[in-house]
């Protein structure tokens, strides 16, 4: 009996460890909402509201991305994918920033076609041009900030998110040129850099992919490995988006964007990225700071940092690229928003 229960012990150690390693996201999820719903009941219930609902809000745009990646990988038409991003670089950059205006995903739904398109070979200048400005606009958010803040605005919004795609495209490219950024997938995420063999090979595409058993193997295999991946960061960074939104006065974020110069600017920036609630939310709230005072320069840089980096797109940019790369995603966004807030303050006071 004596040499049963350590070796009981000590399997049911190695079993919790191993859940831990490989399952850690969830389990930190559960347990923060095990402690909100015992200690904090009224918080603990409207955060797994919360959560649910936002989740359940981006499922389309995930639902959609992930069957386009899925299928790509399938058929393997991911390959005649990359091939077309071959090229020019400059070519790219600005092809990928004037897709990313123009698509309709947000920062969290153009996650697995990033990581897709990445496996797939495509540069990182390209990727990056093309992440940077799709969260910032899309059509149905040019004809809503027409409607709450004015065509104007909406004009320059745009104009942001294409000049944000370029200036990130453009300074990644100078940095590919020079060695870095090879491989900016983290290990276990797609292919890494080895899917730059899919732009050199041609392979077959076989659109009817559901008559080969393999590739339908690959299909749900990919399918039900992304899924995962995207719910558990996504679910965890929607807990702490409510638990921000919850802590954080509204008040709060009024005061610090108000006033004029370059100073609100800058604060309005920084405060962007975790203050950010969603694309539509936002508009009001800078519509009502901007009908107080607040310079037009902060609003739209408030918009454009907050939309690019906001805390659920932050987590799972970190849980898809190495370090490195998550810092320079944050650092091209702050920068670009800084300057586009910038601009627009002396284009309107022209």
């Amino acid at each position: 009996m004596t040499d049963i229960a350590p070796s009981f012990r000590s399997r049911t150690s190695e079993m919790l460890a191993r859940l831990w390693m490989t399952e850690k996201v969830w389990l930190f999820s559960a347990s923060l909402l095990a402690v909100l719903l015992i200690f904090a009941p009224e918080l603990g219930q409207s955060t797994v509201g919360f959560a649910a609902q936002n989740l359940l809000n981006v499922a389309p745009f995930l639902v959609l991305s992930v069957g386009v990646a899925a299928y790509a990988g399938a058929t393997s038409a991911d390959a005649l994918i990359a091939r077309a991003f071959t090229g020019s670089p400059l070519v790219m950059i600005m092809i990928a920033a004037a897709m990313g205006g123009l698509s309709p995903f947000c920062s969290c739904g153009v996650i697995p076609l990033i990581a897709a398109l990445l496996a797939m070979g495509v540069p990182l200048s390209a990727v990056m041009a093309f992440w940077l400005a799709s969260p910032v606009m899309d059509p149905s958010m040019f004809v809503l900030t027409t409607g709450v803040l004015g065509l104007e605005f909406a004009v320059a919004k745009t104009l942001a998110a294409l000049g944000l795609g370029i200036f990130g495209g453009l300074v990644v490219h100078q940095m590919s040129r020079a060695g870095a950024l090879s491989d900016p997938l983290r290990e276990g995420v797609g292919n890494g850099g080895c899917g730059g063999a899919k732009v050199r090979t041609v392979q077959p595409v076989v659109w009817k992919f559901w008559r080969d058993e393999v590739r339908v193997a690959k299909f749900w295999a990919e399918t039900i490995k992304t899924s995962l991946f995207l719910a558990k960061w996504l679910t965890l960074a929607f807990i702490l988006e409510s638990l921000m939104l919850a802590w954080v006065p509204a008040d709060l974020v009024a005061t610090a964007l108000g006033g004029t110069g370059l100073a609100p600017i800058g604060i309005a920036t920084l405060v962007g990225v975790p203050a950010y609630l969603n694309g539509y939310a936002a508009l009001p709230l800078v519509g009502g700071l901007i009908g107080q005072g607040m310079a037009p320069g902060a609003g739209l840089a408030f918009l454009v940092a907050g939309g690019v980096s906001s805390l659920p797109a932050a987590i799972a940019v970190w849980a898809l690229v190495k370090r490195e790369v998550f810092f320079l995603y944050l650092v091209l966004a702050l920068a670009g928003s800084f300057g586009i807030g910038v601009l627009f303050q002396f284009w309107t006071t022209l």
